[in-house]
């Protein structure tokens, strides 16, 4: 493999941190699941208007490719080498009453995390029979479910054509993953060892082997933020005791997409402001002080209608999932507050 030629206007972190030196050392390493840098850096050569451009093929890569990963993961998230993730999941410290009782403002909250399965490949390295093993391994700790998450896997291998529509109908089915997941090797093998889970109240769902082995998510109507990031939390607890998750001290939960690493939380509500989306300005402050994410409500890239927003949180490695849900809810308080005094 010769070093990649990249146009002047790349704008990718993986443009600004592959030097050539950096090529040099790394190219010919291979992780202990055989994973290189051509197969890590394939997604960003491959597609120039990426914002990141790497994907990790296993836990091991953060360290077998540091001299490309850590200057992204510092850039990205402000976090360095050596500091240290750390992780809580206890309801019991998130002080979130709900912030729009009246349901005037908000009208979804929807908490979902990444997560894979420890000492196996991430989505990028692995083999058909290791996803079709790290989905019959998530379906049993699924069975194990009771009482409010207690629901149905449907496959996508097969699935009928009901089936399919009702999912459709529900936003809930994924689909094949798109250019910049297919160019780091995630479409492999589709659809088969891939799957939905949901409750039979659909306020639960997990996608089994999309960008991540597990995307669980908690999710309903409504402003209630500590329901939803309790219902999730009990759900996590209860598959992790089948299925052990990849963590590392240093960068927290372990995902391909070194964005998603640490909590690999996003905390969101999609909530109407028609008044501050004329005052982006004013807006932009809010959600900036809160490190908060404004995107449209068909998630990233997409444009808002009218005047509902997807607020989430942006930061999510070196601050615990309560902080990232509290970062959430406290900037959706200001947010709604100043909705209130531009109305009035």
């Amino acid at each position: 493999m010769n070093y990649p030629k990249f146009p002047e206007n790349c704008k990718s972190l993986l443009c600004k941190y592959l030097t050539p030196e950096v090529f040099e050392a790394l190219k010919d390493k291979k992780t202990p699941n055989g994973f290189t840098l051509e197969q890590a850096i394939n997604s960003g050569v491959k597609n120039i208007d990426s914002g990141i451009g790497v994907y990790a093929g296993d836990k091991e890569s953060y360290d077998v490719f540091d001299k490309l990963f850590d200057p992204i993961i510092e850039e990205y998230h402000g976090f360095s080498k050596t500091d240290s993730h750390k992780s809580n999941l206890n309801p019991d410290d998130l002080n979130a009453p709900n912030p729009d009782p009246d349901n005037e403002f908000i009208l979804s909250t929807r908490i979902r995390v990444g997560r894979n399965m420890d000492n196996m490949p991430l989505g990028p390295a692995i083999s058909k029979e290791q996803r079709d093993h790290v989905e019959s391994s998530v379906v049993a700790g699924l069975k194990r479910l009771d009482g409010e998450l207690k629901g149905e896997y449907y496959p996508l291998l097969g699935m009928s054509k009901e089936v399919q529509d009702a999912l459709i109908k529900d936003h809930f089915l994924f689909k094949e993953g798109d250019r910049f997941l297919d160019a780091a090797g995630l479409n492999r093998d589709w659809p088969a060892g891939r799957g939905i889970y949901h409750n039979n109240d659909k306020t639960f769902l997990v996608w089994v082997n999309e960008e991540d082995q597990l995307r669980i998510i908690s999710m309903q109507q409504g402003g209630d933020i500590k329901e939803v990031f309790s219902r999730l939390v009990n759900a996590i607890k209860s598959i992790e005791t089948k299925v052990p998750f990849s963590y590392s001290e240093h960068l927290g939960y372990i995902t391909s997409c070194p964005t998603n690493l640490g909590t690999a939380m996003r905390a969101s509500v999609h909530i109407a402001l028609p008044k501050l989306a004329k005052d982006m300005e004013t807006f932009k402050a809010i959600t900036d002080k809160y490190h908060l994410q404004i995107r449209g409500i068909n998630g990233e890239h997409s444009e808002s209608e009218g005047g509902v927003y997807d607020i989430s949180n942006r930061r999510r490695l070196g601050i615990t999932e309560v902080q990232a849900v509290q970062d959430m809810h406290d900037g959706v308080v200001a947010l709604i507050a100043k909705e209130k005094e531009l109305s009035e």
